[in-house]
């Protein structure tokens, strides 16, 4: 395995006491959390969503993407569900880092949608590796999930490193006049299964 768990403890929060796991990338130190909620060691398939990084949407309200809206809604339905874990994915801005992110905001600003702008900067449209999360998911002996995501290439990862998924749930955002560009962009250029 590519990580290494570090530590655990309570995390209280609106929809309930989680506990938050840290983990550690082997080869360079790279921090990621799950939080887990329940008994995850049901027979059951388990409710799981990675979800990966985005400090402008998730601590700072950024209404440009649906990340923030994504991560709160996805809390609320694992707590409803009763168990569940989440994956906080620590690869930036689809792992370009959040000053190049930054740069995209800015080549956004100019016109280009979230796609062309990674692809000015020399980035492919998505340069997130999700195997780590794999790894995470099996340091906890869970092989058989139902994903939170619209991302079809987040579910192929997965599978292709040993993740059953038993089912796709599907994580809808509102759409409003600051992240619709950016939805349609994920639907039409990257694949996401987002109803129009």
């Amino acid at each position: 395995m590519k990580i290494r768990r570090i530590q655990d403890a309570i995390l209280p929060t609106p929809w309930g006491d989680f506990v938050i796991i840290g983990f550690e990338e082997k080869i360079n130190n790279k921090n990621h959390i799950a939080l887990t909620y329940g008994d995850i060691s049901q027979k059951k398939p388990i409710l799981v969503r990675i979800h990966s990084e985005c400090l402008t949407g998730d601590a700072l309200f950024s209404l440009r993407c649906d990340c923030g809206a994504q991560l709160k809604q996805a809390l609320i339905k694992i707590s409803k569900e009763g168990s569940g874990i989440l994956i906080y994915h620590r690869q930036e801005g689809r792992n370009i880092g959040l000053l190049n992110k930054i740069r995209a905001y800015h080549l956004q600003d100019q016109g280009l949608d979230t796609v062309e702008a990674n692809h000015k900067l020399g980035f492919s449209a998505d340069e997130r590796d999700f195997t780590i999360c794999s790894d995470i998911l099996k340091s906890m002996n869970i092989n058989n999930i139902k994903l939170l995501t619209n991302n079809p290439l987040k579910m192929k990862i997965l599978v292709n490193s040993g993740i059953n998924i038993v089912e796709r749930v599907d994580l809808i955002t509102k759409k409003h006049s600051n992240n619709e560009k950016y939805l349609v962009t994920k639907i039409k250029k990257m694949g996401h299964l987002i109803p129009k």
